[in-house]
This record gives structure tokens, sequence and C-alpha cells, in this order.
């Protein structure tokens, strides 16, 4: 561990392999993660530089999403996978429409849990707000826990977010399936916002260089699963989706937040190798 790593460090971190949330957090230039996190960073971004830029596109998306929720008048929000605390968190964007808007983080890598509990104990309002350590697979547990921090109302319009995380789990994980008893606890009013890596469309140039990054990521405590857009329409069967649909990242509702890095993107939408997509469930 260099002089530069965070300190101390939390109970359960495996730093023996480089992890996908402080992996990103490096990537959008946080300081929450460690050397082995950084030398990973490193060589994606040498292997393919654009992946630095594609991590605050993604990012940017996410501020949109709850941007448009909260505009909508969903004042609380589930965010599942919600990574480590960096720039335009979700209860920022909500606080700043609506300063009574509720927000719970579930994350499963300890250095997340850890810094989101400090961040929220310095600028959040522990009324409001809370972080949960579990994986989001175990659906009714993490629901269960969710509603159990008071913060959450079940009966009202929540605005459940996955963004960033889905292409972590492969088909022995049953995405899908997680997601639809997900969606059949939410109730009616409540929307799903989410994103997905892919190469269904993609430029082919490049493709070597992505790929590698892919293979690079097994290496890490996670894998890489991309789908196609058919794989990713199908998380919100059921729910009415917000126009302009399943779209390339840079192209869903592009003015409704600053969204910087995200314009170096709208006239190449298929170079994010992203969609991204937000239902109502009606």
């Amino acid at each position: 561990m260099s002089q530069n790593d965070p300190q101390p460090v939390p109970e359960g971190v495996d730093l023996e392999r480089p992890n996908p949330a402080r992996i990103y957090d490096w990537y959008l230039g946080g300081t929450t993660n460690w050397a082995i996190d950084r030398e990973f960073g490193a060589k994606a971004v040498e292997t393919f530089p654009m992946v630095r830029t594609l991590a605050r596109v993604g990012r940017e998306y996410l501020g949109r999403g709850v941007h448009y929720l909260a505009q909508q008048g969903i004042t609380q929000f589930l965010d599942l996978g919600s990574g480590v605390p960096t720039v335009g968190n979700v209860h920022e964007i909500a606080d700043a429409v609506n300063p009574d808007s509720r927000t719970v983080y579930v994350d499963n890598e300890p250095v997340a849990v850890a810094h989101s509990r400090v961040l929220l104990e310095k600028q959040g309002d522990l009324n409001r707000h809370a972080v949960l350590h579990g994986d989001l697979r175990n659906v009714e547990d993490i629901w269960e826990r969710a509603m159990d921090t008071g913060v959450l109302n079940p009966h009202k319009p929540i605005g459940l977010i996955a963004v960033g995380v889905l292409y972590f789990f492969g088909p022995d994980d049953d995405p899908h399936g997680v997601i639809t008893r997900y969606r059949d606890l939410l109730p009616a009013g409540s929307y799903f916002m989410s994103s997905h890596m892919t190469i269904d469309g993609v430029p082919l140039e490049g493709e070597d260089k992505r790929e590698e990054v892919r293979r690079q990521y097994e290496r890490s405590s996670s894998r890489l699963f991309v789908r196609s857009k058919e794989e990713f329409a199908r998380f919100f069967t059921g729910f009415e989706l917000v126009d302009p649909g399943v779209v390339w990242i840079p192209h869903w509702r592009p003015d409704e937040y600053p969204s910087p890095a995200n314009e170096e993107y709208l006239d190449q939408p298929a170079a994010s190798s992203a969609f991204a997509a937000l239902g109502q469930k009606v």
C-alpha cells in the first residue's frame, strides 16, 4: 500500500485483487482507491484511453436520470450498486430539486459503504439518507432492510436505480429475475432506471481494445458481461418507457442536466458502448 492510500482500511476490504467500485472511483478522479486499483485502471486506460471518459459519461447519465425523476415528483430513491461516493451523488442531485428527498444506497463493497457512511454523516441527513452493505441479488433481504431504515415509504413511488452495475452479473446470477423481483415490489408510479454495456451496434474500430479491457476485468474481483439492446430492454418488461426509450447513453435526454463529457459523444453515440433507459410502473 502506498502512502497515498486512504486510511484506515475498512474491515472486509480485499486488497489482493482490484475492485470495480474502486477502479471506477479512480476513473472519475476520486481518491477512495488503493494502489492495486490504480494500477489496474492505468493499464485499462493504456489499453483503451476512452475508458476514463466513458466512466464520466455513465456518471453523468445517472445525474440526468435522477434530476428527471426528481422533477417528476419522485422524492425517494433506492440506489443499487451505488459504488464509492463521488461527484454527483443521488441524494445531492435529488436534494437540490427537493430538499426533503430520501435516498438509500446499497453496495457490497466495504470501501463504498464505509465512505458513503462518512459522507452522509458529514453532509447528509441521517433521517433521510442511509447506506446498506449487502448483495443486491438478495432482493427480499435488501428490500426489507431498506424499508427498515425508515427512510423509504414502501407505499409511495420509488426511483429504483441500477446504473453501471448489471453488467457485473452473469447468467448464473439471473439478473433479469433479480430485477423482476424488485420491479414487483415497487409501488405503482415508481420508476426503474438503468444502463448497460454492450457490443450490439458498437463501431468495429477499437473493438479489439475494448475486448482486451473486458479480459483485464476477468482478473479483477468481477467479470464484465455485455448484453444486446434486446436483452437490456427486457429489464423494463411491463414498465412504460420514458421518452426516448432504450437509447445510447449520450442520447438519453442530453439537455436534462449538465453533462460535459457526454457532449463529446453526441455525434458518435454508439462509441459509448452502453445503453440507457428509464421506465415507469403504471
